[in-house]
């Protein structure tokens, strides 16, 4: 079985498709998964590997944690371009995620104030008060959507019991421009099921919901690394471009394109 990909709490730099030279932050178990997605592409495996033994890293950790990369990385003279929160699962399910995020904020303007913080979410939590304040605090609020099909949804993204597709398009409306949206587009099959989110149905129905959100920017990628469905296939880039010119016809947002 596929297992995460994160075994500390700060991690990298890495080299981001999407955002550049990048610090990572895993605010989950360093030997489990914990999220409220169970998605098919997900480079961390599935749910079925279990919370792991380590528990989710104290806010008080995180902060000395990234503090000490910081600063270490300030040292030396390495270049940094974003503080990306992602890791083992959904990030905003740690219990002091509000409180994390302010710690950061703090840290990046003492090291390094020019650099921005990202988070990646699967907007499963956009009701909390206290996560959705959080992200509106960061430079940028990654929030996914997937598909505007429930169906395709749950297909792909597995989501836990009460997800409501409506719903969160509008919760992520909330953000305004503020909100970039990411969609992961794939195609092949899953328990012997056909799968694939680049249709003339799919489209349409994503640039409806984009218009309905109206974000700052679209995010277009697709799969990178190993899936733990391994009957998944990306698609090419010069179907995202496609893809990514009729979105900005039609809505006049910004697209960008990772493949």
């Amino acid at each position: 079985m596929q297992r995460v990909l994160f075994h500390s709490t700060i991690f990298g730099p890495i080299h981001s498709r999407r955002l550049g030279t990048s610090l990572g932050i895993n605010l989950l178990p360093d030997d489990g998964k914990i999220c409220s997605f169970d998605c098919l592409y997900c480079e961390a495996g599935y749910n079925a590997q279990g919370h792991g033994t380590t528990g989710v890293p104290s806010r008080e950790d995180v902060a000395r944690l990234l503090g000490e990369k910081l600063a270490a990385m300030k040292a030396s003279g390495e270049h940094l371009d974003v503080i990306t929160f992602s890791g083992n699962g959904e990030p905003t399910l740690h219990p002091d995620f509000e409180g994390v995020i302010d710690d950061t904020i703090a840290l990046r303007n003492r090291y390094f104030p020019e650099v921005k913080i990202s988070v990646l979410t699967n907007s499963t939590r956009l009701g909390s008060e206290s996560v959705h304040r959080a992200l509106s605090k960061v430079d940028n609020n990654i929030l996914k959507l997937d598909s505007a099909i429930a169906d395709t949804v749950q297909a792909l993204d597995r989501p836990a019991p009460g997800y409501d597709l409506s719903a969160v398009i509008d919760r992520i409306a909330s953000f305004g421009r503020q909100g970039i949206v990411q969609t992961m587009i794939c195609r092949g099959e899953h328990d012997g099921k056909p799968l694939d989110n680049s249709t003339e149905a799919e489209i349409k129905a994503l640039i409806e919901a984009y218009l309905r959100i109206m974000p700052g920017e679209i995010m277009l990628y697709t799969i990178d690394r190993p899936t733990p469905e391994v009957n998944l296939r990306r698609v090419t880039r010069e179907e995202l471009e496609a893809i990514a010119a009729r979105i900005t016809a039609a809505t006049g947002i910004p697209v960008q394109v990772s493949a």
